[in-house]
This record gives C-alpha cells, structure tokens and sequence, in this order.
C-alpha cells in the first residue's frame, strides 16, 4: 500500500465548504428557539436541584435517615 499524503489546501476546502454549506442551512428562527429551550432547561434543572436539596435537608432535620 502506497503513502497517502493529503494536500493542506485539499483539507482547508474540504472543511470550509462543509463549515459553510452547514451555515448556510441554519435558520435564524430555529436557532433562537434552541437557544430559549437550552436556558429554560437549564433554569428547571438548576431549580429542581435546589428543591431536592431543601427536601433532603428537611428529610434529615426530620430524623429519618
């Protein structure tokens, strides 16, 4: 079997134009929407970890663990 060498510019334009025909298909409008569901997951999550720890807190002050 031979070396196999790729050329550096064959790589740069190889992953330009996936970087850019995958920029071209974003949509503002989806984008947003991600962006709003990732922060209001990331509040419930955050939010329901504080009430886990209060309700264990509460748990252990009640004496039964």
């Amino acid at each position: 079997m031979g070396n196999h060498t790729i050329d550096s510019g064959t790589k740069v334009g190889t992953i330009g134009g996936t970087l850019v025909s995958f920029v071209a298909s974003l949509n503002p409008a989806d984008l947003a929407k991600t962006a709003i569901l990732s922060m209001v997951g990331a509040a419930v999550s955050f939010l329901t970890s504080l009430l886990l720890k209060q309700f264990i807190k509460w748990l252990k002050n009640k004496d039964f663990w």
